[in-house]
Parts: structure tokens; C-alpha cells; sequence
């Protein structure tokens, strides 16, 4: 294992490398090759459905917008105003109280249901992979923070090490010209 790590881990997590956890070990690494952590989640987790999940989200995202509403309403608006005129006629589908279309009706909320719900269940996966992927960027972000609090820490430290030294020469240069321009002490004679 890289020395530099285990460096990093003492100096920033206060820890040891080993009594990390995994994601914090993987960070910690990539912020000593100095690699990004984010990434798309979006693509990362499309590219793992199934066709099957893909239809299922896009029978979801349909069923729960209003293009489905306006149509749905359309359909049975359709279906009541015909099966009421017909009614007149006696030539007629499903007289009023309309069982077909309510079993129509049953059937369809039976099948969309567990759609919606499975759509829901990914979108749960999707937010904890978000999540964790969100806490690797924020723990990257705050290790750096530290990383870059300490260098300007050092930076400052030189800094006044060096205007420390400078005003200690500047102080023995004026001591010297005191002395020498100091009258030289009488000595009665």
C-alpha cells in the first residue's frame, strides 16, 4: 500500500488507512492521484435496465401525465355518450351501469399498478445510488478542503517564518548602526 495514503488518512481523517471503509479507502485514493469521483448516475444506472424495466418506466411516465388523463377521459367520455345513445336505440354494448367498461377499468388499474410500482422501486435505486455517489463527492470535496486549508497553513507558516527573520536581521543592522553612530563613551581624561 502506498505510503502517501496512509499519510493522508492519519493527516486528514485522523484514522488509519486500514480502519477506513471501503468507499472511504476508494476516495482517499482518488484524491492522491488526483482523479474526479463524480459521475452520472442517470447513465450508470440506464445502462443496467432491462428492456422489460425501460417499458415498464415508460408505461409509468405515461400512466402519470396528462396527455393520459385528456385521453382516458376522452375514451370514457366516448364510451358512455355511445352506450348512452345507443341506449335510445336499443343497440347497445354495455347499458348503463356500464359493468364492461368498469371491468375494463379494473383490469387496467390491476396491470398498471405493480408498473408504477416497479417503475417506483428503480427510482428508489436510482436515489441511493445518487445518494452515494453524492456522499463520495462531498467526502472528496472536504478532504480537499483540508488538503488545501493545510498547504495555505504552510504557505502562512513560511511566510511569517521568513518576515520573522528578515525584521530579526533588520533588527541587528539597526543595533550595529546604533553602536556605530553612537558617540564613543567619555572616559574623563
Amino acid at each position: 500500500m502506498d505510503h502517501n495514503l496512509k499519510v493522508l488518512a492519519e493527516r486528514l481523517l485522523h484514522t488509519g488507512f486500514n480502519e477506513l471503509e471501503e468507499r472511504e479507502k476508494r476516495i482517499l485514493k482518488r484524491v492522491a492521484r488526483r482523479v474526479a469521483v463524480s459521475q452520472d448516475v442517470n447513465d450508470k444506472f440506464r445502462e443496467r435496465l432491462t428492456f422489460a424495466q425501460r417499458m415498464a418506466d415508460r408505461v409509468a411516465a405515461f400512466g402519470g401525465s396528462w396527455s393520459f388523463i385528456i385521453i382516458f377521459a376522452v375514451v370514457l367520455g366516448g364510451w358512455i355518450v355511445l352506450n348512452t345513445v345507443g341506449l335510445a336505440r336499443r343497440d347497445i354494448i354495455d347499458p348503463y351501469p356500464f359493468i364492461f367498461l368498469n371491468l375494463i377499468l379494473s383490469m387496467i388499474a390491476a396491470i398498471q399498478a405493480p408498473v408504477i410500482m416497479m417503475s417506483q422501486n428503480r427510482q428508489v435505486a436510482k436515489d441511493r445510488l445518487a445518494a452515494a455517489n453524492d456522499y463520495e463527492v462531498n467526502l472528496k470535496v472536504e478532504l480537499e478542503i483540508m488538503n488545501l486549508h493545510e498547504k495555505i497553513d504552510d504557505i502562512r507558516v513560511r511566510q511569517l517564518e521568513e518576515l520573522i527573520t528578515r525584521q530579526s536581521e533588520s533588527l541587528a543592522e539597526l543595533r550595529h548602526l546604533v553602536l556605530r553612530l553612537s558617540p564613543a563613551p567619555d572616559t574623563g581624561i
